[in-house]
């Protein structure tokens, strides 16, 4: 009886540790590292329904090695309302990205935002 009391212990507390109260920028490093390296099950726990289809579509374009580094960087992070943006840089692309980031169920996670939508970060265009 004192095992399972023991056992149903060490459960609890591995169950309540595997929901981290993580912030935007962790959870961006988190699913910009599951995306590159192809690991949708990371991808879909830490994204909106609609982050992951938008997300795991082009998935497969940009899957790198896992055993590769992707020096995961913030670049800016700026809170509009109950959206936070995170922009951010990888040695897999040479320009940054965004990440529109929402709180679903008490936690932080991406959400779909168009080619377009930047959010509070300026486009700096190379054009003259």
């Amino acid at each position: 009886m004192k095992k399972i009391a023991v056992f149903s212990l060490v459960v609890l507390f591995l169950s309540c540790a595997g929901k981290q109260d993580l912030s935007p920028s962790e959870t961006a490093k988190i699913v910009a590292e599951s995306f590159y390296h192809g690991d949708k099950t990371t991808l879909k726990e830490y994204t909106t329904e609609s982050g992951y289809a938008n997300l795991s579509s082009i998935q497969e374009m940009f899957t790198e090695d896992k055993n590769s580094e992707p020096d995961f960087k913030v670049v800016d992070e700026q809170k509009e309302g109950d959206i936070t943006w995170i922009k951010y840089s990888t040695s897999y692309d040479p320009k940054p990205g965004v990440f529109k980031m929402v709180k679903e169920e008490d936690q932080w996670k991406v959400t779909h935002n168009g080619p377009k939508d930047r959010g509070p970060f300026k486009v700096i265009s190379s054009h003259k």
